[in-house]
């Protein structure tokens, strides 16, 4: 019989607002536990019991992520209401096969799957490896960094740091163009030092401040940040009483937009995938835009990205976030380019943007000018959009990353606590958490709005959130691990220190350290998660695959092509 769940307050161990499960429930069982939730939860997901119980779960009963934060739980569970909305789509085109409606997700994978932007090899070698080599840039023809890292003060501007009053922290962030941000606190960009002087340096402008007038300066200036919040203190904000009321997966039919038949899937597609025929046009950036793109090249769709070379990017994250996609270099400042884009979006299905609440606007991209588009050409729209804070409220258009909705959540605080420090010592999630989930549930809601568009007809629209991401896991309904937990789970897997000056990327080394040494064969040759393609780009790659699996071989997602560089086709494709 499944373990009830019961919790208690974390306030003296995690910090306020937090909640410690009282019985240890294993990662497989407990994700169906979430899986059941979340379903629930969710309005316009399926609560036929025939179609929950299609779904499993396995995989190790201990957690294999450093930390008491369920991320992979929650994520395992987000995968598995993804599969079962693929299944619906696949009996609206093919009528109802009970054998094919299963859905089996692997929890282990879904962990690997939260750092699978580092967890990748090329010619035998890890993007570890090649990284701690120095090895990283001979990869790219093209920089996309632009020199956002060049120097340790650039690398650090993005870190958790101790304010004026000592126990409030605040993330800082360099948002890739981190030199007037240091000038804004007193540094100057050009100063030669270390990585850990220039930690101590920024550390000792940034504590002239208090995190409200970092706020204030931050807010003048554009720049991104957040106070580190613990969880209550984050619930009894305004912004995140706004958040709080409304569903994680957040996708509407905007039913007051010109009417616009049903859209059935093609006919007679030899792809068996439950999204062939669906056109994606992608305007993102970094990671969790990307993540909805790819999630659902993986289901079949034609994903075309739109990147512009003008604007910097993190290299890396070209090896796995590309997969399965085609992606093109395209200037919006550029009338010509801009209408080239306009003509992609015309013959799209979805539309995905990822940019500052606003920007797209300015360019004819906005929600109501592709709504007001899709009722022109007769055929609705899926608007996805992913930003930090949500749908609405005081923050809602102000920028973000995922150490943002990190820091806002109470994520990070939580982390910091988790790693021994009572003093409002903040420190990242071990994986790009919020990044990730974020990118996940605008793949599920986009999912949703194709399976509603088949047999209602009209234009959609999908909203997922950085900061709503992060807080779903902070929630007494799913719980944080025990500190016991949380010990045998660094006894078992020995992981290296974690702390605040640490980048995304650093502290994704470490989790890839932990795994290859207590799981070797998951990045062995025969590994049942890794997904292998002999002639990419870059030679020999393998990235990890697409965590869903249903029940036909057939339609289980997967990428047709390997991941390929930012820019990398010619502007004038055409769909396929």
């Amino acid at each position: 019989m499944p373990t009830e769940h019961e919790v208690i307050p974390g306030t003296d161990v995690y910090g306020p607002g937090t909640y410690i499960d009282k019985h240890f429930i294993p990662v497989p069982e407990d994700a169906r536990r979430v899986f059941e939730l979340l379903a629930k939860a969710t309005p316009g997901f399926t609560e036929d019991p025939r179609v929950l119980d299609s779904v499993s779960f396995e995989g190790s009963l201990e957690p294999i992520i450093s930390g008491p934060i369920k991320a992979p739980v929650v994520a395992a569970a987000l995968h598995a209401m993804c599969g079962v909305v693929a299944n619906e789509i696949l009996e609206q085109a093919h009528g109802e096969k009970e054998h094919e409606r299963r859905v089996t997700i692997n929890t282990d994978h879904a962990a690997l799957w939260l750092g699978s932007v580092f967890a990748v090899k090329i010619n035998g070698s890890s993007a570890s490896d090649i990284l701690l080599a120095g090895g990283l840039p001979a990869l790219f023809k093209r920089d996309f960094e632009h020199g956002a890292f060049g120097n340790p003060l650039r690398l650090r501007t993005t870190a958790l740091y101790p304010t004026k009053k000592p126990d409030v922290w605040y993330q800082l962030h360099g948002s890739l163009n981190a030199d007037p941000v240091l000038a804004s606190i007193g540094v100057a960009p050009d100063t030669k030092c270390t990585r850990e002087e220039a930690y101590d340096l920024i550390r000792e402008h940034v504590q002239k401040f208090t995190a409200e007038e970092l706020d204030m300066m931050n807010v003048k200036n554009g720049f991104c940040g957040s106070t580190c919040y613990t969880p209550a203190a984050w619930r009894e904000t305004l912004m995140g009483k706004r958040l709080e009321k409304h569903p994680l997966v957040n996708y509407t039919r905007e039913s007051y937009a010109i009417p616009t038949p049903p859209t059935p899937r093609p006919a007679g597609l030899t792809d068996k995938r439950p999204l062939a025929g669906i056109k994606v046009v992608e305007l993102v950036r970094i990671i969790a835009g990307p993540v909805i793109g790819s999630t659902l090249a993986a289901f079949g769709a034609d994903v075309i990205r739109v990147n512009c070379s003008r604007l910097p990017d993190i290299n890396a994250l070209q090896l796995a976030l590309n997969a399965g996609i085609r992606t093109i270099d395209l200037d919006l400042t550029n009338d010509e380019d801009l209408a080239r884009l306009h003509e992609l979006v015309q013959d799209a299905d979805v539309f995905i943007g990822g940019f500052r609440p606003g920007a797209l606007a300015r360019k004819g991209l906005s929600l109501h000018n592709m709504l007001e588009m899709a009722g022109k050409r007769g055929k609705g729209i899926v608007y996805v959009e992913e930003n930090c804070y949500g749908p609405d409220g005081p923050f809602y258009d102000r920028p973000g990353w995922q150490q943002i909705g990190d820091a806002a959540s109470g994520s990070s605080y939580v982390t910091g606590r988790a790693l021994g420090h009572t003093d409002g010592t903040c420190v990242l999630p071990p994986l790009p958490i919020s990044d990730m989930v974020t990118g996940l549930i605008g793949a599920l809601g986009a999912l949703m709005a194709i399976r509603d568009r088949a047999t209602l007809g009209g234009s959609y629209h999908v909203l997922s959130s950085l900061v709503a991401a992060d807080t779903i896991s902070l929630t007494p309904e799913v719980g944080l691990y025990s500190p016991e937990v949380v010990k045998k789970n660094a006894d078992t897997f020995q992981w290296d220190p974690m702390g605040p000056a640490q980048f995304v990327i650093e502290l994704l080394l470490v989790m890839m350290k932990g795994w290859q040494a207590v799981y070797p064969e998951y990045f062995a040759e025969n590994s049942p998660f890794m997904a292998k393609f002999e002639d990419s780009h870059w030679g020999a790659m393998e990235v990890v695959k697409p965590v869903v699996r249903l029940g036909d071989e057939a339609a289980t997602p997967h990428w047709v092509s390997p991941p390929v560089p930012h820019c990398y086709h010619d502007r004038n494709i055409s769909w396929l």
